[in-house]
């Protein structure tokens, strides 16, 4: 499900759906859109990509909706050509990009 304004509290039901209070995302820092609720990030960067997202611009990662906690963390974010060699998230201009989207859209 692709997220483009603050999500309602049904939305993020359905995004929690599968995991039981964790909403796995991708988000899109340049259009700061997000999809959520796949069982895998692939599924929702697929969903992104489809939107009209660019590659480059997606990045995967979590909300705890319990916590509020959010990670960085999925294979997508393995690249190695954008200077990330880890499934985690490295860039810390990166992160702030990705929490901002994050907090506006679900919390």
């Amino acid at each position: 499900m692709i997220i483009r304004k603050k999500a309602t509290k049904a939305e993020i039901g359905k995004l929690a759906k599968h995991f039981k209070g964790y909403i796995k995302v991708v988000v899109d820092i340049e259009r700061k859109i997000l999809a959520g609720g796949g069982d895998r990030h692939a599924d929702d960067e697929g969903a992104l990509l489809e939107d009209g997202s660019k590659q480059a611009d997606l990045w995967g990662g979590g909300l705890d909706l319990q916590t509020k906690e959010i990670d960085y963390n999925s294979v997508i974010n393995l690249r190695p050509n954008q200077d990330n060699p880890s499934r985690d998230i490295m860039s810390k201009e990166i992160r702030v990009k990705f929490d901002n989207i994050v907090k506006k859209l679900l919390l």
